[in-house]
């Protein structure tokens, strides 16, 4: 019997926890056959003169080997940090594994949540900036946010210590 091929969302901006939270990902979640679509979720007042055509649903999916490319990040106002789209690749090739990227615009909480479900994920990952009660109280926690209100189970992964991007 195949295993069942599954769709993993990972929250991704190459914070040092978001960073953490793909490598943990590619070393402990991924399988042969598995897909995982990077989530970015942009400022809602980033320039979107270009990108009116998908302000509610982001652009379609994008294939990692062409989100690597130079244009298409400078094309939605992106700098992806090259050492995890090399260890994403690295993953694509040696699991077999589909890695997309996906972009929405807006607060990332419910951004996050609103992809879970637009992609139907059935697990989604992403990193914690580690904020201590009085930051989180003020900033709100996207990883708390997420967790009780995406309608899939959630890893949060802490990043390095001593980390707070």
């Amino acid at each position: 019997m195949a295993a069942e091929k599954r769709t993993i969302g990972m929250g991704m901006d190459y914070s040092p926890s978001s960073k953490t939270a793909a490598r943990w990902a590619v070393d402990n979640l991924l399988k042969a056959g598995d897909r995982i679509i990077l989530v970015h979720v942009l400022p809602k007042g980033a320039d979107a003169s270009h990108k009116e055509l998908w302000k509610s649903t982001g652009p379609p999916l994008i294939p990692l080997p062409e989100f690597m490319e130079m244009n298409v990040q400078a094309r939605y106002g992106l700098n992806p940090d090259k050492e995890i789209l090399e260890i994403l690749l690295a993953a694509s090739k040696s699991k077999q594994v589909e890695v997309l990227a996906k972009i929405y615009w807006g607060d990332a909480r419910e951004k996050l949540c609103e992809a879970v479900d637009d992609l139907k994920v059935d697990s989604f990952v992403l990193g914690c900036r580690g904020l201590g009660p009085l930051k989180r109280a003020l900033l709100g926690s996207v990883s708390n946010y997420v967790v009780n209100n995406a309608t899939c189970p959630v890893t949060v992964v802490h990043g390095p210590i001593g980390s707070s991007a």
